[in-house]
């Protein structure tokens, strides 16, 4: 496993009492907390272990707190974690534990502050939480396309920090192509209002690009305006087995050509999960009545009448049996099992973590390289570790699979663990070579933030320092992250 970063025994403060005196003033007594016991769950990642410490969690109500926060830190030189909702998965929003630290959580950041219907936008603070975010654009018959496993409790300024992807990338585009605006308090205290919902603005560089998917070491995001869209008024969703990833590229090609955009989800699915959430997941049952190697849960959506898009769908399924890249399907006839067809994707992380030890990969390569990536991923542990029994799901219409290898059955979680690093640079050494990337929608973090220098240029690591360095010079904005 990767390096944690633990708290044992007493619990340090190194931040000197006169800072933690002004920040206090600043933001009032609802604005912080020293509790230990509320402090300790904001220091500790929901999973993979990345534990730290501080000595105060700081929780601004609005954009001039946050900015009167950052310029006593930047002042005093002291070190700011940002922190949305706590779910990110490579250890970007926890503190060290130095206890030299202070957490700036947006949680009580939480306002729509406006939703324009005729501009299609929604101007928002950062600490709204993603799912009331999709329920008020719902609630104005409008669609934020935002979805992922945790939009119960993430938070739309980490979402934007870390550049955050999802179920409907296929379509809508990663966070950073759903941002019209940013409002950014910079390291410095001083706030940068770019919250206009322009779609051209050809006036210089594209500033709010440099804070989407920087990890809150480039500045604080506090607001944004959102892209809206037409909300669906019809809906098809579809599980498809098909005989190996190959097939279901080609079923990919054919049904974009089919519909277009309409496409909205195409997740790929091995069969090993599946087997998981069938064991692990109560209430959980197989939609087809033998197992199949590969599956497909694609969805199409678009503006028509119910069931507009269904003789289309039928049709591209019926000539992918024909043409063999089809075993079976099954068409949900309504929402609900639609809806139970996607809870089966949706479980597959909880699934698997009772299958003992795994190591996560969150990578991304040409959508053509996709099958040549898994066969030869497959292969290549399957030598170095016996048994191995690798899973692979995940976004396969815009190139991005989640690739976990589990331990072998009898095998020792620990010493499976053990092997972390070995594994990672045989799945990382293969992406890089198909021309991918190592971290797709997850971010870098501390995870892999030293691993991405081996496969980054020396202009390319050297055009991000500058970038870090020009904006944060003395590093209190989430050191240690990222760059």
């Amino acid at each position: 496993m990767q390096a944690n970063n633990e708290i044992s025994g007493e619990r340090p403060n190194a931040v000197d009492a006169d800072v933690l005196e002004r920040i206090k003033a600043a933001v009032g007594p609802k604005g912080y907390t020293l509790d230990p016991d509320e402090i300790a769950p904001l220091c500790q990642s929901w999973r993979d272990n990345w534990h730290g410490w501080v000595p105060m969690v700081v929780k601004p109500a609005n954009v001039d707190e946050v900015a009167a926060v950052i310029a006593i830190c930047a002042a005093s030189a002291t070190p700011i974690v940002p922190q949305g909702g706590n779910t990110g998965l490579t250890g970007g929003s926890q503190p060290h534990a130095t206890g030299t630290e202070i957490i700036l959580s947006t949680s009580r950041m939480n306002k729509v502050r406006e939703i324009d219907v005729l501009n299609n936008t929604m101007t928002v603070e950062a600490g709204c939480i993603l799912a009331d975010l999709q329920i008020a654009a719902s609630d104005a018959d409008r669609l934020f396309p935002l979805s992922l496993a945790a939009e119960g409790s993430c938070q739309i300024g980490g979402n934007l920090s870390t550049n955050a992807g999802g179920t409907q990338v296929l379509r809508y585009g990663n966070a950073r192509n759903l941002v019209l605006g940013l409002e950014v308090v910079l390291p410095d205290g001083r706030i940068w209002d770019g919250l206009r919902g322009l779609r051209k603005d050809n006036t210089g560089y594209d500033l709010k690009q440099l804070f989407i998917g920087a990890e809150g070491t480039l500045g604080m995001i506090t607001a944004a305006v959102l892209k809206l869209f037409p909300k669906p008024t019809e809906i098809q969703t579809a599980l498809v087995a098909v005989p190996d990833p190959g097939a279901s590229l080609t079923l990919l090609s054919r049904a974009t050509d089919a519909v277009g955009e309409q496409v909205t989800a195409f997740e790929l699915i091995q069969r090993r999960p599946i087997d998981f959430v069938l064991e692990h997941v109560p209430g959980m049952t197989d939609p087809f009545a033998e197992a199949y190697p590969w599956y497909v849960l694609m969805e199409i959506s678009g503006q028509g009448a119910p069931d507009s898009l269904r003789d289309a769908v039928e049709a591209l399924l019926g000539d992918g049996l024909e043409m063999g890249e089809v075993l079976d399907a099954v068409l949900a006839a309504n929402r609900a099992q639609g809806e139970a067809l996607w809870k089966i994707r949706e479980s597959i992380p909880e699934a698997q973590n009772h299958e003992g030890q795994s190591v996560k990969h969150d990578v991304s390569v040409p959508i053509s390289r996709i099958a040549e990536f898994l066969e030869r991923a497959d292969k290549l542990l399957e030598a170095a570790y016996p048994g191995v029994r690798c899973v692979a799901f995940g976004h396969v219409g815009d190139g991005n699979m989640h690739y976990n290898p589990v331990q072998p059955l009898g095998n020792e979680g620990a010493d499976f663990g053990a092997e972390y690093s070995n594994i990672n640079r045989i799945v990382h050494d293969l992406i890089h070579e198909l021309n991918g990337s190592i971290s797709a929608e997850h971010g870098l973090g501390r995870l892999r933030r030293d691993e991405a220098k081996r496969y980054k240029s020396d202009v390319e690591v050297d055009l991000m320092r500058t970038v870090k360095d020009a904006l944060d010079p003395t590093n209190i904005m989430n050191p240690g992250k990222v760059v």
